[in-house]
């Protein structure tokens, strides 16, 4: 039994605050913080099913990532939308947000610590099977996702949503495990053409298996229905496209489907 596990401690509290969500609140931790998460499941007799880590916006966790959680249980999978701030910190403000993300991200150690802690949770549910593991991540958690797997984590599939395709970490030949999905807004002004290049060519030269999606019009954030309003509100390059939100959502679960 790894130290994570060991280490996590799973509290079920029952129903999240809204009857609308399938899942319950889950306490976590590592060795120095503790993570406020979610899990979501649909008991159908089914007794092992693939486990999904949901990785949040830089808002942190929230509902929109529950509510990712809850669609991938509807289709079969127990998703774990994690906590990658601890605590169940959210920002309501970009700057803190910006903080907050920033902080994971120079601390890749403790990042990766922190993803771990979430990793064994969910493979320590009775439900899941710990052969079949797959991570999704939305902007920050695109960034966070597609950063594990450069560092070896033991994943079947990462799929990443206008997630950041920079990293303080480079993948080296053959570290990377798994399959990768990649799904960028074509519009989307904080991913450069060459944050696009440049990460291809790492991809190539990691012998990563890789499926990039480039959206054309779309903007960051294309899969938050949220997202229009948070652009405004914030003077943002945000923006929901239905097409773009719904077309790689169709591909996620076909992609889970090849993997799986």
């Amino acid at each position: 039994m790894s130290k994570f596990l060991l280490l996590s401690l799973i509290v079920l509290t029952g129903c999240a605050s809204g009857s609308k969500n399938l899942g319950n609140d889950i306490n976590y931790q590592n060795e120095t913080l503790t993570m406020k998460g979610y899990l979501s499941s649909v008991d159908d007799g089914n007794t092992k099913k693939p486990g999904i880590l949901v990785v949040h916006e830089w808002w942190g966790h929230n509902e929109y990532a529950r509510k990712r959680a809850d669609m991938l249980a509807k289709e079969g999978y127990v998703a774990l939308a994690v906590d990658m701030y601890g605590n169940g910190l959210q920002a309501d403000h970009p700057s803190k947000a910006n903080e907050f993300s920033s902080a994971v991200f120079k601390n890749m150690d403790e990042a990766k610590s922190r993803f771990m802690a979430a990793l064994e949770t969910l493979k320590a549910h009775p439900h899941v099977d710990k052969t079949k593991i797959a991570a999704i991540g939305y902007c920050f958690g695109g960034g966070v996702v597609l950063s594990m797997a450069r560092m070896g984590i033991e994943l079947d599939g990462v799929v990443s949503y206008h997630g950041s395709l920079k990293s303080p970490v480079k993948a080296k030949k053959g570290q990377i495990k798994g399959n990768l999905l990649v799904f960028n807004g074509a519009a989307d002004p904080l991913v450069s053409k060459a944050d696009i290049v440049g990460f291809k060519k790492e991809m190539k030269q990691a012998n990563a298996k890789l499926e990039f999606v480039d959206f054309p019009g779309a903007l960051h954030a294309f899969t938050n229905p949220g997202a229009t309003e948070l652009g405004a509100k914030f003077k943002l390059p945000l923006g929901y496209d239905k097409d773009a939100d719904e077309k790689s959502w169709a591909r996620t679960l076909s992609f889970f489907e090849e993997i799986f």
